[in-house]
């Protein structure tokens, strides 16, 4: 049973991964499938998967083979990565732990940077085109979720931002 909702989660994953790709296929990216497995086996089965694009996490963008799956989910945001020959890397930053996202953008690629409590999340080798639709998505997404833990939101208003950035995951802006 867990196998077959492990593999539902692959496939929800993968397929929005692949609708980003092939949106800004200028994103440099390797191994998806595999990444988004990793991913997959980290999502609880109360987590709703709202969207999901892929990344270098490195602050070089000279570095093409550190391909992470960034999901996020109605809960929080996952990164994964399936490593060559055994093991993976799994980050999970949670809304409490967010601080700041900035944007660069370069000719070719560009960069989203996810602050944390712990540390510094580099994205890079983005297609310069797909930045505002992340950097739209993480905002969104982040000052909804920071919102609920100050003061409580409607579930109308929660359902209203999910079904935005589910929308954005299937046709881009």
């Amino acid at each position: 049973m867990k196998e077959g909702k492990t593999m539902d989660k692959t496939k929800i994953i993968y397929d929005k991964v692949m609708a980003f790709k092939q949106r800004f296929p200028g994103t440099v990216a390797w191994r998806l499938k595999a990444h988004c497995k990793v991913a997959a086996d980290h999502i609880n089965n109360d987590e709703e998967i709202l969207y999901a694009f892929a990344a270098q996490k490195s602050y070089s963008m000279l570095n093409i083979v550190s391909t992470f799956v960034v999901v996020i989910t109605d809960k929080r945001i996952l990164l994964a990565q399936k490593r060559f020959f055994f093991g993976y890397f799994y980050y999970s930053i949670t809304p409490d732990m967010f601080n700041d996202l900035t944007i660069k953008m370069g000719l070719i690629w560009g960069m989203a940077i996810i602050d944390t409590v712990k540390e510094t999340v580099y994205l890079s080798n983005l297609s310069s085109g797909a930045l505002q639709e992340i950097e739209t998505v993480i905002s969104k997404y982040m000052m909804q979720e920071k919102r609920q833990y100050e003061q409580e939101i409607t579930p109308e208003e929660r359902s209203k931002l999910q079904n935005e950035l589910r929308n954005m995951s299937k046709h881009g802006e």
